[in-house]
């Protein structure tokens, strides 16, 4: 039986994050922090990690993907990546919320956190809804145990983990993890005509 080969990305925040996982070993990761772009950088991102590793795209069993929260067009980009790429390769592609992929890397107890918009946090209490915490609600949360944000680098390690355990499960297509509206406007111009 041959060793499991996981691809996994994240730009679920102001990054585009790739991890390749062989067995239980990271053995190609790459991080870079960027606000735009994400989608012109991702694919040739995936494409150096493979050649880095000496693998191909024939050589995958499954696709790790942040699912978020975070950024809503950072997370369609992702989750519509993985689709493709697992419909074309016609392996599994398995989605990871930032929750599951913090708490899988804590080595202390902890409360998950994903940094939202104006000092705001994404937080998922047990037996709960996740949802968009206040500065203050969080402050509140730290009084009784300390917050753990993700590290792009820690966080798509840890989803090419989860994935790693999860594909052989007939996993769900992965679905972004949008806990609050986007933040983008209708726009103010009427519709066009449409003329016959």
């Amino acid at each position: 039986m041959s060793t499991p080969l996981i691809l996994s990305f994240d730009t679920s925040a102001a990054h585009v994050a790739a991890a390749l996982l062989c067995g239980d070993q990271i053995v190609a990761h790459k991080v870079e922090d960027m606000k735009r772009g994400q989608a012109e950088r991702l694919m040739p991102m995936l494409e150096e990690i493979l050649a880095q590793s000496g693998k191909t795209w024939a050589d995958l069993d499954a696709i790790g993907v942040g699912v978020g929260p975070g950024n809503f067009t950072g997370i369609r980009i992702s989750v519509s990546a993985a689709r493709g790429l697992a419909l074309g390769l016609g392996i599994p592609a398995v989605g990871v919320n930032s929750f599951d992929a913090i708490e899988a890397g804590l080595t202390f107890a902890a409360a998950p956190v994903v940094p939202g918009p104006r000092g705001q946090g994404y937080v998922w209490p047990k037996d709960d809804s996740p949802y968009l915490a206040s500065e203050e609600e969080l402050a509140n949360i730290m009084q009784d145990v300390p917050l753990a944000t993700p590290k792009a680098d820690s966080l798509v390690a840890q989803i090419a983990r989860l994935a790693g355990q999860r594909y052989k499960n007939a996993p769900a297509r992965p679905a972004p993890l949008y806990i609050k509206p986007a933040d983008a406007a209708p726009p103010k111009d009427p519709a066009p005509v449409i003329l016959p």
